[in-house]
């Protein structure tokens, strides 16, 4: 898996583009600029879009390729990024370390995606704010007519909104939707999709 991303941020182009996705941009300005934590950053785009709004950044992935790639875009963008290189079996943060989390696209393995909700929400302060677009189950149909839309091919790393009720039971729901929406995020997000999309805030 990790060759995998490091083989295609190796690429000179940025795989999903320099900017930041849309609903990221919709929702993080709404809310008070803190520290954010932005796990599965890839790239930069989303983690170097929260510096730009005046969040304190801190960003992981386990391929050093997206490091390289979204240190640069900070340097582009004037803005500084802490990036990590590693997978979160194997990062700790202090408890209740962050004001918000940005999870875009962060898809899990089947077996891990609750346990590492349960371990980022530990890291989120009572207050803190989660951003969430992924791709939901229904996606796998839209993948299957054109590929170039992207996402897993594994049902079981996909979402589904009673699996996000379930993982953050502890907040208050500002937002959770299924919609159908149009990619076009660089090179590997282009065409019709379907996402879970959740704004939720940590109550306790």
């Amino acid at each position: 898996m990790q060759q995998k991303w490091d083989e295609r941020y190796k690429e000179p182009e940025f795989a999903y583009g320099k900017s930041p996705n849309l609903f990221f941009k919709e929702w993080l300005p709404t809310f008070k600029p803190g520290a954010i934590l932005m796990p599965a950053d890839g790239e930069g785009r989303n983690g170097v879009f929260a510096a730009q709004q005046g969040w304190k950044v801190t960003s992981f992935d386990f391929s050093i390729e997206g490091q390289s790639k979204a240190l640069q875009l900070a340097k582009e963008n004037d803005v500084a990024l802490a990036y990590i290189v590693g997978d979160l079996d194997d990062l700790s943060f202090d408890q209740e370390a962050f004001d918000a989390i940005g999870l875009i696209y962060a898809h899990f393995a089947a077996e891990k995606k609750s346990i590492f909700h349960r371990k980022l929400n530990e890291y989120l302060k009572p207050g803190g704010i989660i951003i969430l677009e992924a791709f939901s189950r229904k996606h796998l149909h839209f993948n299957g007519l054109d590929p170039r839309v992207g996402g897993p091919k594994e049902i079981d790393m996909l979402y589904s909104k009673e699996e996000i009720t379930a993982d953050f039971s502890n907040y208050e729901i500002l937002m959770l939707t299924e919609e159908e929406i149009q990619l076009n995020e660089g090179k590997y997000h282009i065409g019709k999709g379907a996402v879970i999309r959740f704004v939720g805030r940590k109550i306790s």
